[in-house]
């Protein structure tokens, strides 16, 4: 069959390139229904990651948050029309200490690999994880980077120690928001605190213990914990702040992404015996594990639709280009793209 590919070839101009596949392999065939961007996404769309990153990387089909419906299984496991969220993380090998999303020779799709903005997208088998049929499919469509909150947390949890009374979590954006949520529903008696710049984001998180804006932490807040999602040159700023505010032999969890060094206040950590767990991107398990933990928490859900900012209908590539300006002026939340090209 001939699939159509809709690659990004330089910023802001997509091109549709037709591939032949075969029905005759063991991939399961998906059709995509939503999509969401990342912000990821955006550096490519907008030329932003630099003249070589630009040249390795294109031509190359956007997007690695997404869900879909199964139209083919040669095996006949999945039935036809049955919800699957796609998992972007494609290891080549196993090695039974390094996870999957750690390994060098892993793909990652809309990196260096063509990502779900096709007609149909062809899966290894263990790629795909079946979604409830009532769950929105417009929270659905982002469930990667929930698996990012979820990842990072269970490293957390395997590596820190027991007295987890009260978390910090520095960042008022969308990862903030799905890690505050979720360490409230797995902790529920314990006291989260957010910390982030921007008044009206905070006032999103209306679950939290209590919240402060980053200028008017009081001196004697102490942390077991904390997760650090700002990313960019702030992490910097908010790295010194969890290690001033943490309590001796606490944990700093880092899920932020910076382009360039930022430097750490290494006396402190030293000093306090901090352990310092970093996590990056996510593996099949983390999926398995956001959605059991959204079946086990419906309101979970409910809260998570507080972050879905524009829904956008796509029938054209103009359409597709007009989803990414769009989310290029939202302040809050994910922008989804309904896609039915």
């Amino acid at each position: 069959m001939i699939n159509q590919v809709y690659r990004l070839v330089s910023p802001r101009q997509f091109e549709i390139t037709y591939r032949d596949r075969s029905l005759q392999s063991d991939y399961v065939v998906i059709r995509p229904t939503h999509l969401s961007i990342c912000a990821a996404d955006q550096r490519y769309y907008t030329g932003s990651r630099g003249k070589d990153a630009m040249a390795k990387k294109l031509p190359m089909a956007l997007i690695h948050e997404g869900i879909g419906k199964v139209v083919y299984d040669p095996k006949g496991e999945f039935a036809s029309g049955t919800p699957v969220v796609m998992v972007p993380n494609t290891p080549t090998e196993e090695d039974e200490v390094i996870a999957e999303n750690y390994l060098r020779s892993s793909k990652f799709r809309s990196s260096g690999y063509d990502g779900f903005m096709q007609d149909y997208v062809f899966l290894n088998r263990d790629r795909l994880v079946e979604l409830p049929k009532n769950i929105d499919p417009h929270v659905s469509a982002f469930i990667e980077l929930i698996t990012i909150a979820m990842h990072s947390l269970v490293r957390f949890e395997s590596r820190s120690h027991k007295r987890r009374n009260v978390f910090g979590v520095w960042g008022d954006g969308n990862l903030g928001y799905i890690t505050s949520l979720m360490l409230k529903k797995r902790y529920p008696e314990s006291k989260v605190i957010i910390f982030g710049k921007n008044q009206y984001k905070l006032d999103h998180f209306s679950f939290v213990d209590e919240a402060y804006q980053i200028d008017e932490i009081p001196q004697n807040l102490l942390l077991d914990h904390a997760f650090e999602a700002v990313g960019g040159k702030g992490s910097q700023y908010a790295i010194d702040q969890i290690i001033d505010h943490l309590q001796p032999e606490g944990s700093i969890a880092i899920m932020g992404v910076s382009e360039y060094p930022v430097e750490v206040n290494t006396r402190m950590i030293l000093e306090k015996g901090i352990t310092v767990v970093g996590s990056s991107r996510s593996g099949r398990s983390d999926f398995v594990n956001t959605v059991e933990f959204m079946k086990e928490f419906p309101d979970f859900v409910e809260y998570l639709g507080t972050l879905v900012g524009e829904v956008c209908e796509v029938r054209t590539i103009q359409d597709i280009i007009e989803s990414f300006e769009k989310d290029l002026t939202s302040s809050w939340g994910k922008t989804v793209m309904e896609w039915k090209i």
